[in-house]
């Protein structure tokens, strides 16, 4: 009688391509983080007077940003133009996003579009969207 096992042979070459597989469905690109969903890669949180979103986006031109609110959605855009690579060099990693790229991120309903700050600096694209009044919470004394 011939014995055949279930699992293959080398197990860490059949998880290695299970992992491939995984990432060419999801479009997921392993980084030095782990999976990575996109570029910029961003931070969401907030508190209760503001949402705080930090999109890391290092070597982009802040002229070529362009960031909306739309339908209840940020959508954070742009182009990270491709560095020259000198002719006679041999490329051995290229792990450097260029190109255009496009964000969205689905916002809470009691943010006020009209109080929103967005600034750049160090490569980190800061926006803070004012959450309205009367969704803030208060005190109220009791007698």
């Amino acid at each position: 009688m011939l014995y055949r096992s279930l699992f293959p042979r080398d197990i860490y070459a059949e998880l290695d391509r299970l992992q491939q597989e995984i990432q060419q469905t999801y479009d997921l690109s392993p980084s030095i983080r782990g999976l990575t969903r996109g570029f910029p890669a961003m931070n969401v949180g907030g508190t209760a007077k503001s949402v705080e979103i930090y999109a890391f986006a290092p070597g982009i031109d802040p002229a070529s940003l362009d960031v909306q609110i739309e339908n209840g959605m940020l959508i954070v855009a742009g182009e990270r133009k491709l560095e020259a690579v000198p002719e006679k060099a041999t490329l051995h990693i290229d792990e450097r996003f260029a190109g255009r790229f496009r964000r969205v991120v689905t916002l809470p309903d009691d943010i006020d579009p009209n109080a929103v700050d967005a600034n750049y600096h160090d490569g980190v694209l800061r926006i803070s969207i004012a959450r309205k009044e009367a969704v803030q919470p208060r005190r109220i004394s009791v007698h």
